[in-house]
C-alpha cells in the first residue's frame, strides 16, 4: 500500500514515510492510493474476533509493507488494551463509549497507535523525532499519555489559554519528562496553524525531524476507523452514527470503513456552533468563519484538516457525500438542556460533545448509535451547571486534579514558535 496526497499529486509514500513525514508538501494530507476491500468472509466473522483481531486484519491491508505481521500483532494488542462498551440510553439509541482508555476520551487509540508506530521505526533511526500537536481539548493529554517516555521523542502540545477544560489541562500540563505543553494565546485554528506553518518551513524541517499527532497524520486517522468495526462486531448492521465532529478525522475514518465494506447506513456530523460542515451540507458551499469557542471545546474547529480526506472519498462529488452524511448543530444552551433532559429520562450522563450526537438522534427521531467520545468527567463545571447540582468527581480522576501545572505560554507567532522549536 501507498499514500499519496489528497490532490493527488506528488510522489507515492510508504506507510513509514507517511508516517514520519506527516504532511505532503502541497498543504493536502497524505490518503491511501487504494481503498481495500474487505473479504465478504471476514465480514461474516467479525462477530467472533476480537478488536485486536479485527485490528490486525484491517490496518495490515495499510502497513504490512513496514511493519510484519508479528509486531503489528504486539502492537494492537497494546492499542485495543480496553473496553469499548455500546450501551443503550434510550429506546433504540446506543452510545459507543470510546472514554475508557487512559485519559478517558477516543483519541487514547490513536494517540497509542501512531506512538508504537514512531517507536518501531524509531529503532532504525539515528535522530530524534520532534512531534507537534496541536489539541482544542482531548488530543493532547491522549498524545502526552501514549508518547511518554517514547525514547528518541519529543512532544511539543498547542493548546489555546483558557479554552480547554482544567482536567484537560492537567492532562497535558504535569507529565514532564519528554512531554512540552504551550499555552497559545489564541484559538485551536492558530495553535494549528502554527504547526502547519512548522511543516511548511523547509529549513526547519532540515534543523529538526518533524511529525505530527493530529488526526492530520496517517497514523492517527487510520485506526480510528476500527471504532466503527464495534457495532457490526455487536450484531448491528446498516446502522445510523451520530458523530461528535471537530477537525472530521472521527467521522472521515468511519467513511473509510463504510467504503471498505462495513455496512453503515447514515452519518451524522453533529456539530457544535462551529459548523461549517453542516452548513456545506446544507448548501454544497464550504465557508470557514472565525472560530466560535464552545461547551464543547474539543470541536472548536472552523476549517477542519480532514475536509480534504472527506472529499477525497467521496471522490469530490457533493451528491456523494449528502447521500451519506446527515448535517446537525447545537448550540451551549441546547447542549446544557440535553445533557439535563438524558439524565432526567435515563440516568446517564453525557459529556458535552457526545450530547450533540446523542440530541441529533434524539430529535430526528431516529434509531442508531452516537459515539461517546469523552468521559464527564471532564467537563464538570457543563455538568454542574446543566443539572443545577454538584456532581462529584470520580476516584479515578481526583489525584490528577492536584498535580501541578506545567506549560509556556508564547503568541499565536509563528517566528516566536520557531525559534522555540530551534531552541
Amino acid at each position: 500500500m501507498k499514500f499519496v496526497s489528497t490532490t493527488s499529486k506528488g510522489p507515492h509514500r510508504s506507510f513509514r514515510e507517511a508516517v514520519l513525514g506527516n504532511l505532503p508538501d502541497d498543504g493536502g494530507l497524505y490518503y491511501p492510493t487504494e481503498i481495500p476491500q474487505l473479504d465478504q468472509g471476514f465480514l461474516k466473522q467479525i462477530p467472533q474476533l476480537s478488536l485486536p483481531e479485527i485490528a490486525l486484519e484491517v490496518l495490515a491491508k495499510f502497513c504490512s509493507d513496514d511493519i510484519d505481521p508479528n509486531e503489528l500483532e504486539r502492537i494492537s494488542e497494546r492499542v485495543f488494551d480496553f473496553p469499548l462498551p455500546l450501551k443503550e440510553v434510550a429506546d433504540n439509541i446506543h452510545c459507543l463509549e470510546l472514554f475508557h482508555g487512559p485519559t478517558f476520551a477516543f483519541k487514547d487509540i490513536g494517540a497509542k497507535f501512531l506512538a508504537a508506530c514512531l517507536a518501531h521505526f524509531n529503532q532504525s533511526e539515528n535522530k530524534a523525532t520532534t512531534v507537534l500537536v496541536a489539541t482544542s481539548g482531548d488530543t493532547g493529554g491522549a498524545v502526552a499519555n501514549g508518547f511518554l517516555g517514547v525514547e528518541g521523542v519529543r512532544v511539543i502540545i498547542l493548546y489555546p489559554k483558557g479554552k480547554v477544560s482544567n482536567l484537560q489541562e492537567k492532562q497535558l500540563t504535569t507529565l514532564g519528562q519528554n512531554i512540552t505543553a504551550l499555552e497559545i494565546e489564541g484559538t485551536f485554528d492558530d495553535c494549528q496553524n502554527l504547526v502547519k506553518q512548522a511543516f511548511a518551513d523547509k529549513q526547519l524541517n532540515k534543523d529538526i525531524h518533524l511529525s505530527s499527532a493530529n488526526s492530520i497524520n496517517i497514523a492517527r486517522w487510520l485506526p480510528q476507523s476500527l471504532f466503527y468495526y464495534v457495532p457490526l462486531q455487536q450484531g448491528y448492521e446498516d446502522v445510523t452514527l451520530s458523530v461528535p465532529s471537530g477537525n472530521y478525522g472521527n467521522l472521515t475514518s468511519g467513511v473509510l470503513a463504510m467504503k471498505m465494506g462495513v455496512p453503515i447506513s447514515k452519518f451524522i456530523a453533529a456539530s457544535n456552533a462551529n459548523d461549517v460542515v453542516p452548513r456545506y451540507l446544507n448548501s454544497g458551499r464550504y465557508e470557514p468563519k472565525s472560530t466560535i469557542p464552545t461547551l464543547a471545546n474539543a470541536m472548536d474547529v472552523s476549517d477542519p484538516s480532514n475536509y480534504k480526506r472527506l472529499l477525497k472519498l467521496f471522490d469530490g462529488k457533493y451528491e456523494g457525500i449528502i447521500s451519506k452524511l446527515i448535517p446537525f448543530s447545537l448550540g451551549d444552551v441546547e447542549i446544557k438542556e440535553t445533557i439535563r433532559d438524558c439524565y432526567e429520562a435515563n440516568r446517564y450522563l453525557l459529556d458535552p460533545h457526545s450530547a450533540i450526537a446523542y440530541k441529533a438522534l434524539h430529535e430526528m427521531k431516529k434509531e442508531g448509535i452516537f459515539l461517546g467520545t469523552a468521559h464527564y468527567c471532564k467537563f464538570l463545571p457543563t455538568i454542574n451547571e446543566a443539572l443545577g447540582r454538584e456532581v462529584a468527581i470520580p476516584d479515578f480522576a481526583k489525584g490528577l486534579m492536584h498535580m501541578e501545572k506545567r506549560s509556556i505560554e508564547l503568541n499565536a507567532d509563528f517566528a516566536q514558535f520557531k525559534e522555540f522549536l530551534i531552541g
